[in-house]
């Protein structure tokens, strides 16, 4: 397992091209500057020792050197052994609503990325909770299991899109479902199924689902993304709206946050219910709620005692600046010798 300690500094890299560029408009403006002074007969003549390839070996070192000396600046650090450490928790499914009406830009800049950005930060607050991911629409599909990797969370957050999945509509239902055998930890005593929508939803009878969680001991926060005054939902192409969804009758779609039915969720499973418009506001909730549960001690491995191996790159980095100081613009001597190509019978 390694870790990349300051990533900020592999922007550096983006010098090399540069670089390059600057060597070849060089070695361009050399050769036309030579042109002006003589031909290319007497330019042989006069410099034999000029070596047309240790330029650009020099070009290669120097690019390595500095390859290596931003990795040794981003300090990867390695991961030596796993051990076992003890954490405590409660465990958080989030079920993100995927549907269609999540593109609708009542929300700067849509519903879907004002959620992803609300679980990030939420995510961000955490400490020894574990947490999985559903996303849904018509339907529930799990995206990621009950784990402790937030940085995988966030991974497969971003991944996240309307059109992950085939059946459109807001089916709510089957996400509660699916939650109820997400949780994976028999003896967790507080296990906590986050909705993260604008409430539309198709399927109207939840009430079971709820009272199987309910049974299991699973409370429901929803939070609630969108306005009640709604908006159109975009179709774009390329990034630019070209038109916006409309119904059967030809009118254009309006979707409008449904508090109500996000509300009578979270009453009926004991759980809680918050506008997400303010995302600080958003965080401190729940932050404030996980705070005055219960956490459950359980065990987990880790890699741990990372030692840092900038020092290989670094010595690596100097190795190449003294080739490349090494390295002449001129024929090497020995190989000079060789008369590979015949040149000393040449008249």
């Amino acid at each position: 397992m390694y870790v990349l300690e300051e990533k900020i500094y592999f922007y550096l890299l983006a010098i090399l091209p540069l670089v390059v560029l600057l060597f070849l408009f060089l070695q361009l403006w050399k050769k036309r500057t030579q042109k002006k002074f003589a031909d290319a007969p007497l330019l042989k003549r006069l410099s034999p020792d000029t070596s047309t390839f240790k330029p650009v070996l020099k070009l290669v070192t120097l690019l390595l050197a500095f390859t290596c000396l931003a990795f040794a600046l981003v300090n990867p650090k390695i991961g030596t052994k796993l051990e076992t450490v003890k954490r405590e928790g409660v465990d958080i499914v989030f079920a993100v609503d995927v549907s269609k009406s999540m593109l609708a830009e009542d929300i700067t800049p849509n519903r879907l990325e004002k959620a992803k950005r609300l679980i990030s930060e939420i995510l961000d607050q955490l400490a020894g909770d574990r947490i999985g991911i559903i996303a849904y629409a018509g339907e529930a599909y799990p995206q990621l299991p009950i784990t402790t990797d937030y940085a995988a969370a966030k991974m497969f957050l971003q991944g996240m899109n309307t059109d992950m999945l085939s059946s459109q509509g807001t089916a709510i239902g089957d996400a509660i479902n699916m939650a109820s055998g997400y949780f994976n930890d028999e003896e967790q005593t507080n296990k906590i199924l986050v909705i993260v929508s604008d409430g539309e939803d198709h399927e109207k009878n939840i009430e079971a689902p709820i009272e199987e969680l309910m049974q299991k001991g699973i409370r429901i926060v929803t939070i609630g993304v969108g306005t009640p005054k709604g908006g159109p939902i975009p179709i774009k192409r390329s990034g630019i709206t070209e038109t916006f969804k409309k119904d059967r009758q030809g009118e254009v779609v309006i979707t409008q946050l449904d508090e109500t039915t996000l509300k009578d969720i979270a009453g009926e499973s004991n759980g809680a219910y918050i506008n997400g418009q303010n995302t600080s506001e958003v965080v401190s909730f729940m932050k404030d709620y996980l705070g005055k549960l219960d956490k459950k001690e359980y065990e987990t491995k880790q890699f741990a005692d990372y030692k840092s191996q900038f020092q290989w790159f670094l010595g690596a980095a100097i190795l190449f600046l003294i080739l490349d100081l090494l390295f002449l613009e001129r024929k090497t001597a020995w190989v000079r010798k060789l008369n590979l190509f015949n040149e000393k019978n040449e008249k």
